[in-house]
């Protein structure tokens, strides 16, 4: 019965003809339900997670929403308008969003793995942490956890229908839009914190930053801007310099701002946007330069490059207790001299901080997972530059794996890549390693009734 409805689930759009399947499969027409706003969830029978799902994978494709950012470039600010009014139509508003204490993360590699350290740390803390970040692994759930765990299943179909009935029932008077697949999920985790009562949330921008969606925050408490590279190029530019003006556009006045040691053209131009917004901007120093009494700091993801993303995950975390805690809670921090680029000072760590990041985990990013005979090594490296820092990873841990093997090793590559990226480049810096065999997985998801892991793409 439940695989029949998400079927007519796919079919169909609304949420009113999607309660009148309900009731015709359940026997609920005598019931009479509306939404009034998010702050109600009057439980529907038969409405569970699997039909949460199969609903939210009705809404635009991921690719769909691409195409639209890209015809919109000649003015994509209006696609920050139509988040507001999409915030608002959920009834949220902004200013409720100032309440959520948030750290804000851009960069084109590193931002999700900035992102879990920062969590992690400030979890330790004691605090009660929100998290969204994209794409998932396997359940779409994991884009929103609350203290480090992907919402409940019953949390997930709660909050859902909350922001999907309220959207719903204002379409009609707005063109019948409703929001595509990410701009759906950025605001049903703006709901679930709101109502969960997180002291914090970690934020991690899905494209760019200026324009996009995320960026409908006004006063993040912190912000952060890790290693920028050359990707998405159709959407934020084909230069450095391009990309680097739209990673600055979550800056905002007064809002202290960290990011990694970045190429010159395009640390320049980040420089000209914090002081163009009046955003102090500070670079981060080296892992090795924080002082500790036990020697290097150990961190729960593996990889050289995650030292410069733990190293901001420090100064993000420093600074969000600093503002929280200290004497003059969210008074700004001293402005470096004529809003240039200046060194962030090193600090001892607290002991809370060392085991944050000890503690650390991010699933699918430099992961090593054994499963009887076979021992898996996961990335989701997407750029040449990226693809050269998992070479790096995979070369010392697989070297270390496979001398400690007791009979033959044979090594097998899988191999995917979407859009527009180049994988004959990322492939060619692979070709040394001299895989046994390769498979390489098509972009073709399962048409499963159940519709159970979600849309896989993101964000």
């Amino acid at each position: 019965m439940m695989a029949c409805l998400c079927r007519v689930l796919q079919q169909r759009s609304g949420f009113g003809a999607l309660l009148r399947e309900r009731d015709a499969v359940f026997g609920l027409a005598g019931l009479a339900v509306r939404y009034h706003s998010t702050q109600t969830a009057p439980h529907i029978p038969g409405m569970d997670y699997q039909d949460a799902v199969c609903t939210l994978n009705t809404l635009q494709t991921n690719a769909s929403a691409l195409e639209q950012v890209r015809r919109g470039r000649s003015h994509p600010q209006l696609q920050l308008q139509a988040m507001r009014g999409f915030l608002e139509r959920a009834g949220l508003t902004v200013e409720q969003l100032d309440h959520l204490n948030i750290i804000h993360v851009t960069g084109t590699k590193g931002k999700g793995s900035t992102c879990a350290f920062t969590e992690q740390i400030l979890r330790t803390y004691g605090f009660r942490t929100g998290f969204y970040s994209s794409p998932h692994l396997v359940q779409v759930r994991e884009r929103i956890r609350i203290n480090g765990q992907p919402i409940s299943k019953d949390l997930f179909t709660k909050y859902f229908w909350q922001v999907y009935g309220r959207l719903d029932e204002t379409k009609e008077a707005h063109g019948g839009t409703m929001p595509a697949y990410f701009r759906f999920l950025t605001i049903l985790a703006f709901h679930v914190f709101l109502q969960e009562k997180v002291d914090l949330a970690v934020v991690e921008v899905g494209i760019g930053g200026a324009y996009d969606c995320t960026n409908i925050i006004r006063r993040p408490w912190v912000c952060g801007i890790s290693s920028l590279g050359i990707d998405h190029t159709q959407i934020l530019g084909d230069t450095i310099e391009k990309i680097a003006w739209q990673k600055g556009g979550i800056f905002k006045p007064g809002v202290p701002a960290f990011t990694v040691q970045q190429p010159e053209d395009a640390m320049a131009v980040l420089r000209d946007r914090a002081r163009e917004i009046k955003c102090p901007l500070w670079v981060c120093p080296d892992l090795d330069k924080y002082p500790t009494d036990s020697g290097p700091l150990r961190l729960g993801l593996a990889g050289q490059h995650q030292r410069s993303n733990a190293s901001l995950a420090l100064q993000l975390s420093h600074t969000w207790l600093q503002r929280r805690c200290g004497p003059d809670k969210r008074s700004p921090l001293p402005d470096p001299e004529n809003h240039c680029v200046s060194q962030a000072a090193s600090f001892k760590p607290s002991s809370v901080m060392v085991k944050g990041l000890a503690d650390a985990e991010w699933a699918g990013r430099t992961q090593t997972v054994r499963h009887g005979a076979l021992t898996y090594f996961l990335d989701g490296a997407h750029t040449r530059r990226s693809m050269q820092a998992c070479i790096q990873w995979f070369r010392e841990t697989a070297t270390q794996h496979e001398r400690n093997a007791s009979g033959a090793v044979v090594r097998v590559l899988l191999f995917n890549t979407t859009g527009e990226r180049d994988s004959a480049a990322m492939l060619k810096l692979l070709v040394p390693f001299h895989f046994d065999f390769a498979v390489f997985c098509p972009n073709i998801t399962e048409a499963a009734a159940s519709c159970n892991a979600g849309q896989i793409e993101g964000p």
